[in-house]
Parts: structure tokens; sequence; C-alpha cells
């Protein structure tokens, strides 16, 4: 049923787009995106991590957010568990994704290991905005492999530029970080739910970094998504109109007679 389902969603392959032109558009989010690894390396190196656990966490972790998260957490002085947890939490959606994908990739068992690396926002919106299995095939591995090059090879040139400067602070560098996450997450805020979502979660995260050990206000904001989503079911259901009773029926049937 699921095959079917991915089957129904790709449109024949004679009405896809030219390669040429997924090729464009995938390049074009890979160069764009992968030059923020430039900040990630400042960021991280100003935080405290070596040279070697910044290359580390952007070759085997590759998910952007969840490394400005994971290192912003240790920098404020936050515990390894805590700055962990809510790079956790940041990286889960990329399971979600990976569901998608998988169904509409249709790769052969032995490089989903190696598909799974890539699956991350970018990636999934250029290949979800393809019409063709063979667009999305094209639009997924050139936007990932552009990515995944570039991010790694500004992660390096950035942490070493911060090593040879010293003091990020003095810079003014350290805000890079947050600039960068914000600027990821901003495009992604498309409807009222999310930006709802996002909203709720700045209150208790800014509220509470006074109060809370450093990692922790991220993980209390997590809540606003479920609080939100409980929130707006709840109005979703009461704005349903109540079914009838039987005395209702009974009513407008004898009106009717």
């Amino acid at each position: 049923m699921a095959e079917q389902t991915a089957h129904a969603a790709i449109r024949r392959d004679d009405g896809g787009k030219p390669d040429a032109a997924v090729v464009r558009d995938a390049l074009g989010v890979g160069v764009a995106v992968g030059l923020s690894g430039f900040a990630f390396g400042v960021t991280s190196a100003g935080s405290g991590l070596s040279l070697l656990q910044t290359c580390a966490l952007s070759l085997l972790v590759f998910t952007g957010a969840s490394q400005f998260a994971l290192v912003g957490a240790l920098a404020a002085g936050g515990s390894p568990f805590t700055a962990a947890a809510g790079a956790f939490f940041l990286g889960v959606r990329n399971a979600f994704y990976g569901l998608r994908l998988s169904q509409l990739l249709a790769l052969p068992r032995a490089v989903r290991p190696l598909a799974a690396q890539w699956v991350i926002d970018e990636t999934t919106a250029v290949a979800l905005a393809q019409p063709t299995r063979r667009s999305i095939r094209i639009g997924f591995t050139v936007t990932g492999l552009t990515l995944y090059v570039l991010w790694n090879l500004t992660t390096l040139l950035g942490a070493v530029g911060a090593r040879a400067i010293g003091d990020t602070d003095a810079w003014g560098l350290d805000a890079a970080g947050p600039a960068v996450f914000l600027a990821l997450l901003a495009p992604m805020l498309k409807t009222t739910t999310e930006r709802a979502v996002a909203g709720a979660a700045v209150v208790p995260g800014l509220g509470l970094l006074p109060v809370l050990p450093a990692g922790v206000p991220v993980l209390v904001a997590a809540l606003a998504a479920p609080v939100v989503l409980w929130a707006g079911g709840r109005r979703h259901r009461g704005n349903r109109p109540e079914a009838p009773t039987a005395d209702d029926v009974l009513h407008a049937q004898g009106e009717d007679r």
C-alpha cells in the first residue's frame, strides 16, 4: 500500500523537469547553505571545541541546526548531556523526512544507510519539489553531495580561522551561530501553527536562561510543539458542529410532516 501511494505521488517520467534544471536548483541550495558551515566552524572553535571535534561534528552529525544547538549549549556552560539532548530533539525531524523519502527515492537497501546521512531539511525540500523519481534522485543526490562537501570544507576553514584570530567574542563572531540558526529556521515557518510553535518556544527559552542551567531552557522550549498542537486540536474540535441528538432528529421529522 505504501509503495502504491509513493508511485501515485510521482508523475510519469515523461512529464518531469530537465535534468539540467534540477541540477541547477540543487546546486543553488547546496552552495547557499553549504557556505554557512564557516559560521559553525567559528562558533564551535569559539565554544572551546578542538579542531578535530569541530570537524567530526560536521562529518558525522551533519545537521546544521543540531550542531549549532550543541555547541551553543556547551559554550554557555551546559553539561554535555543537556547539550546532546537539545541537539537530539532538533534532529528527530530528520527521521520523519526519511520515512517519506524512502518511498520516493526507492533506493537499493545497500545504499540507504549512506543516503540517510544526507536526509536533512535542504535535501528533503529539493527532493519533494520534483515531479518524477528520476528528478527526485538527482535533486537529492546533487544537493546532498554539494552541501556535505561545502559544509565540511567551510567548517574546517571557519575553525582554523577562529583559532588564528584568537578571541572570537572580541570580533563579535559569537553571534554568527545564532544568526545563521535563525536564518535557517525562518524560511521553514510557513504555516500559522509553525509560527505559533516558534513564538511559544521563544518565551520560555529566553525567560528561563537566567534561571536554569545552560541547555535546559532549550529542552523546556521543545514542549511548545505538543502544547500548541494540543491547543489547536481543542480549538478545532470546539469549532466542529455538534452531532444532532435523537430528539433533534425526531423534532425535524415532525416539522417535515
